[in-house]
């Protein structure tokens, strides 16, 4: 499959009018969040929110579109060492993704002792991935949003209320890739994903992590979600409902929490769960 014009320039940062994107596209990349809206008087021009994002959930959603990608063995210090020119094409520079906790977590990175333990306001970033290994008693507990993975410490009490004492090692895919799921399916822990209390939210847990983990992974579910979702936003979800509306799955906790939100009609951001 040839990639379009128009992909290639949303994948370089560049605005594209929406009559040359096809609808069916376009709405599929709206009710996923991964454009922004820009408007010249009545016509409108449509910018990818985050590029690396928006590349991941094309090559997820057909192979075709892996010419996007370029080998993660190639670095821009090779690039501009054989061209001066680091910027020839896009390459991965910062593999990996960020781990998270509010206590010593004792692992290992690189055959040698390495211990997560970043101070308030900080968190740490594995690049050697294949290389990390953490003890089977630790909870991984993946989370969606980028400030609630910062302010772990402020959700605590959410995190016992569903967790118990269990030790929890927090982590984020950002950047989006599939380093963070294929780190997971290489060790036996459990993983608890924690997102956004949405259609399009619980879909992602399904087909990017579910879909690979099995058993091992469950959707964080607060005990006081419905009461939640009464407050929620009812614009969110109508925009996902054409997309989503069929959504099932074979969990029940999780099957019920679909059940809620398409009785209230209504999101829920996980961002809510923050304690100012």
């Amino acid at each position: 499959m040839a990639i379009s014009v128009s992909i290639q320039a949303l994948i370089s940062g560049e605005q594209v009018a929406g009559s040359k994107l096809s609808n069916k596209l376009l709405d599929e990349l709206m009710a996923e969040g991964l454009l922004s809206v820009v408007t010249h008087g009545s016509r409108k021009s449509y910018r990818a929110r985050d590029v690396e994002a928006l590349k991941r959930y094309l090559i997820d959603k057909d192979e075709s579109y892996r010419m996007l990608e370029v080998s993660s063995f190639v670095s821009r210090a090779s690039l501009a060492a054989e061209t001066g020119n680091s910027k020839l094409m896009t390459v991965r520079s910062c593999p990996g993704f960020p781990v998270n906790s509010y206590e010593p977590i004792s692992c290992s990175l690189c055959d040698k002792d390495f211990v997560v333990n970043p101070h308030e306001g900080s968190f740490v970033f594995i690049d050697n991935w294949q290389q990390f290994f953490i003890p089977q008693d630790i909870v991984v507990v993946g989370i969606e949003n980028m400030e609630n993975f910062r302010r772990i410490r402020q959700q605590k009490k959410l995190f016992e209320s569903v967790l118990g004492n269990m030790p929890l090692l927090f982590v984020s895919r950002y950047p989006q890739s599939t380093d963070l799921r294929n780190w997971l399916m290489g060790i036996p822990n459990r993983y608890v994903h924690f997102g956004d209390f949405d259609l399009a939210g619980i879909h992602i847990f399904l087909t990017e992590f579910q879909k690979y983990l099995g058993d091992r992974a469950s959707f964080l579910i607060p005990s006081d979600i419905e009461q939640r979702l009464t407050q929620g936003s009812a614009t969110r979800y109508n925009i996902q409902y054409n997309k989503f509306h069929t959504l099932r799955c074979t969990d029940t906790k999780l099957q019920s929490l679909i059940e809620l939100i398409m009785n209230y009609h209504k999101c829920y951001d996980q961002e809510g769960y923050i304690i100012k």
